[in-house]
């Protein structure tokens, strides 16, 4: 378990590494325990002592993690793109606030993809996500992405008629399955070349239970300082929820690929989800062996000159 793993993460492959969906594997949610919580005494913590240990990790891994993000920013070599997807309550807010709070903002860059503007609907579905992509040394956060184009609007069909595709691409409402699979294919292919051009593409799924869901609505509810929080859509897609798990599987199943994997967090503790999480990202920029930027003869030179100058002041 993720909270109780040490700032260095090389032991740590084989406990991240089962979140991973292996592409090419038969994926079912069912398979993913949304309540997992560790093994072995780690398993019987109470939720305060969860918590506290979940707290814990953050804290060691901010600094590794700020280290990897200095060192990605340095180099201008790589950028980092970060997908986040799940259903309403899940954690992704507080998933990116205590994740990623360490870093330099100056490297990261978050978008939150909501109803596509009319602008947006005038182009293919992937132009709003090319424009919000990472320049290389920069971590770029999509908080949902074009996997709404696939998901969301798979459960609202009618949201393709304001699109306004040709009869060609969309010859039936709602689309047929082999509509699906194109976007799917599009989708690997879009990410395929991302990777293969310097992006590290990290994508999680925040794996909530029903249960839970229901919990934390309520808590929006009754809770005045959280009513901003809730809207009517979110009861709306819930009542969705069947359809929407059966999509996100095929979905995870079509689109997990050798250099795009989808990782599955257990979300219903949200210390747990935030933990594998950083350990994660961490995890994968410190893979790419980055250095300090070494400098040449002339520059070297360079800051001799700037040194003699400075002492010289004195």
């Amino acid at each position: 378990y993720a909270a109780a793993m040490p700032v260095d993460l090389s032991h740590a492959s084989k406990v991240l590494d089962r979140f991973v969906v292996r592409p090419g594997s038969r994926f079912r949610l069912k398979d993913h325990d949304p309540g997992w919580r560790g093994e072995g005494d780690l398993a019987e913590l109470s939720v305060k002592e969860l918590k506290a240990k979940g707290r814990a990790f953050l804290e060691r891994n901010v600094v590794a993690l700020s280290r990897a993000q200095e060192l990605l920013w340095a180099n201008g070599t790589y950028g980092v793109l970060i997908v986040l997807q799940a259903m309403d309550a899940a954690g992704k807010d507080g998933l990116i606030k205590h994740v990623m709070r360490g870093i330099n903002p100056q490297g990261c860059m978050v978008t939150s993809f909501k109803q596509p503007s009319a602008e947006e609907l005038a182009h293919s579905y992937l132009w709003r996500i090319s424009k919000a992509l990472p320049r290389r040394g920069q971590i770029a956060i999509f908080n949902r992405s074009h996997y709404e184009d696939v998901i969301a609007v798979r459960v609202n069909p009618h949201w393709l008629e304001r699109a306004s595709l040709p009869p060609s691409v969309l010859d039936r409402m709602p689309p047929r399955r082999s509509f699906w699979k194109r976007r799917f294919d599009e989708i690997n292919a879009f990410e395929e070349h991302l990777v293969r051009n310097g992006t590290v593409v990290l994508k999680f799924f925040l794996h909530l239970s029903r249960a839970e869901q229901r919990r934390r609505f309520l808590e929006r509810i009754e809770d005045p300082a959280k009513n901003w929080k809730f809207s009517a859509s979110d009861l709306a897609e819930r009542a969705h929820w069947d359809t929407y798990q059966e999509i996100y599987e095929e979905t995870i199943a079509a689109t997990s690929s050798a250099g795009a994997p989808w990782h599955v967090l257990p979300a219903d503790h949200k210390w747990v989800a935030r933990s594998i999480a950083s350990a994660i990202i961490t995890r994968a920029i410190e893979a790419l062996g980055l250095a300090p930027p070494q400098v040449g003869d002339a520059d070297r030179a360079h800051l001799a000159q700037a040194r003699a100058a400075l002492l010289a002041e004195e």
